[in-house]
């Protein structure tokens, strides 16, 4: 599933997260595999990652573990002074290290709007340059560049342009805590960003919208702007995600929806038909024949 299922909540604790990469891993109860579906699936249907505080990295990597899903739902931290990032340099360039030495496979970082706000894009470039190194092979890089707060689409733009020069594997919208999160026409923008640095560079960026999909047919909405300009291609996990705590449930809502339906029309198929009806069925089909 191209959802990282998120909870940076304040109160978060070791249950809560343990609750949430249950439902990772096993996002659907089994009876809806039971009928209608082939068994088969259910180790496959797992979301993308789980994304969490560094301080819950460790919480989220022993349940994972326990779930043996490792090596199938990553583990993400928001780092860098996350939401803000109004740290110093050398406090968020350790909250990545903290967060990969406790099992982090993946790492958001929020870049300093400020610098966005005055123009210093070359300051910008060195800080993700510092970040994509503490990195290092040990995990990916999303970069988010918090697109309520930069002013202008120009500068949405260039941030997007400048953090993937500087090395990020994705480039993500928001931090959900801003008042603007992800919105189509910011989208649009950051993609034809990414296709411009394709076209120059040949490497491939992922995409990751963040606050504000809270429904299928948000998601949706998302999913048909991406294959209509990157191509179907981007339409997984290593290239496209939704950041979302609440997705998941409009999934499921949706999916009950449709177990019911199947489960409707499979018991009309079972309701003894008159006499009357048959014949008349028989009758319009060899008025058909003919």
């Amino acid at each position: 599933m191209l959802t990282d299922l998120t909870t940076l909540a304040g109160d978060d604790t070791a249950a809560n997260v343990r609750r949430l990469c249950l439902r990772a891993c096993y996002p659907f109860e089994p009876q809806f595999f039971d009928k209608f579906f082939d068994r088969a699936l259910i180790p496959e249907m797992h979301t993308a990652a789980v994304c969490v505080y560094p301080a819950r990295v460790k919480d989220a990597y022993l349940a994972i573990q326990q779930y043996d899903k490792l090596d199938k739902v990553a583990i993400a931290a928001v780092a860098t002074g996350f939401p803000t990032g109004q740290y110093g340099l050398q406090t968020r360039l350790q909250e990545i290290s903290h967060a990969i030495l406790a099992g982090a496979t993946e790492i958001d970082i929020v870049i300093n709007r400020q610098l966005a706000l005055v123009g210093d894009w070359e300051a910008m470039y060195n800080e993700v340059v510092l970040m994509r190194s503490a990195c290092g092979q040990r995990a990916h890089l999303k970069t988010i560049l918090a697109i309520g707060e930069l002013g202008t689409m120009d500068n949405v733009y260039k941030a997007a342009m400048v953090c993937m020069m500087a090395g990020a594997d994705f480039i993500k919208t928001s931090t959900g805590k801003e008042t603007v999160n992800a919105t189509l026409p910011v989208g649009l923008v950051m993609i034809f960003a990414i296709q411009e640095f394709k076209r120059r560079t040949c490497q491939i960026v992922g995409l990751k919208p963040a606050g504000g999909v809270k429904t299928v047919r948000d998601a949706i909405a998302w999913m048909t702007l991406v294959n209509e300009t990157l191509g179907i291609r981007w339409l997984r996990p290593e290239r496209f995600r939704f950041g979302a705590s609440g997705l998941l449930d409009d999934i499921e809502r949706v999916v009950r929806q449709g177990v019911k339906k199947l489960e409707e029309d499979e018991a009309q198929k079972n309701v003894p038909v008159s006499r009357e009806a048959a014949a008349a069925e028989t009758f319009c089909k060899e008025l058909r024949k003919k």
